[in-house]
């Protein structure tokens, strides 16, 4: 078909969207819709991940091609005091924000400790501790602690294998970024978790809203200038969106590559929030975003 017609196909390896653009005849009516990816693959392999998005998104539905939620209460419900909760950490995430607000609507106590040389004999003081009396512990950068996590698999099978178990209340959480030093038999028994960076405008303005700080109802809601405020809002978030989507372009248009995360877009919406709650109800605009032009754009995410 192409050597005897490439002119037919010439349109779709022009095309900047040839997923989207009909087979010429016969094939667009001889081909099923996944015989068609096969042809587009031969074509333009460029574009075969966005049209089997788009095949799954029409054969299964859209669920299937967006990541859900991340859920720290669906995860905490899965675990027992036996078993360790294990964040597997990707650039750009970081679970504490989320594990401190989830920690306190519980209102149990937490005790935290980023591992490292030396840290080991405090982090198993804090489990024995947390063992008898209930609390939770969090250990963090578990990936820099190659040398004790012997220990901590021991520690965790002891949870088991002990006459008398943890308090029911009881949890060990543990960050880490992957790595083969980290005890197999832990991750087998452990509930494990990971929040990687939504792909897509769409989802990264999804998951902007359904992250702290925008989903504390008393940050989004007590605002003194709260048209503005939601203006602006929206704006900031598209915009952080947008600013995370020009990764896929590499260092292209950045003098050098930068891995811009939650944290960045946090404290850009708290000084939005604070500059507004300062500059009255009565009080024009044009100083406050003045200052929040200089600060999100040179300096938060100008650098």
């Amino acid at each position: 078909a192409f050597r005897s017609n490439p002119d037919a196909w010439q349109p779709i390896y022009d095309s900047a969207n040839p997923e989207s653009e009909a087979l010429p005849a016969p094939w667009c009516d001889e081909l099923d819709d996944f015989q068609k990816l096969i042809a587009l693959r031969t074509v333009r392999p460029d574009k075969l991940t966005r049209a089997v998005q788009i095949y799954v998104d029409k054969s299964m539905g859209r669920r299937y091609i967006e990541p859900p939620p991340f859920d720290l209460e669906q995860c905490y419900n899965d675990s027992t005091c036996f078993t360790p909760l294990v964040f597997i950490l990707s650039p750009g995430s970081d679970p504490m924000d989320s594990l401190l607000k989830f920690c306190a609507a519980k209102d149990i106590s937490m005790e935290t400790l980023s591992l490292g040389q030396g840290q080991g004999p405090k982090a198993e003081a804090l489990i024995a501790q947390g063992v008898v009396d209930g609390s939770w512990v969090v250990l963090q950068n578990c990936h820099l602690a190659v040398s004790w996590m012997t220990t901590l698999d021991r520690i965790c099978e002891e949870f088991v294998t002990n006459a008398s178990p943890p308090h029911e209340n009881f949890r060990l959480w543990l960050t880490s970024y992957p790595s083969p030093h980290f005890p197999v038999a832990v991750l087998q028994n452990g509930v494990k978790m990971t929040n990687e960076p939504p792909k897509g405008l769409r989802a990264n303005m999804i998951s902007s809203f359904q992250n702290d700080p925008i989903s504390d109802e008393d940050f989004f809601e007590g605002c003194a200038r709260p048209a503005e405020w939601k203006k602006l809002l929206v704006g900031l978030a598209f915009f952080h969106a947008y600013v995370q989507e020009r990764r896929n372009f590499g260092p292209l248009g950045w003098n050098i590559p930068y891995g811009f995360n939650d944290p960045d877009l946090k404290i850009s919406l708290r000084q939005l929030r604070m500059f507004l709650d300062e500059a009255g109800e009565d009080q024009p605009l044009a100083v406050p975003l003045k200052t929040l032009v200089y600060l999100i754009g040179e300096c938060n995410y100008g650098g």
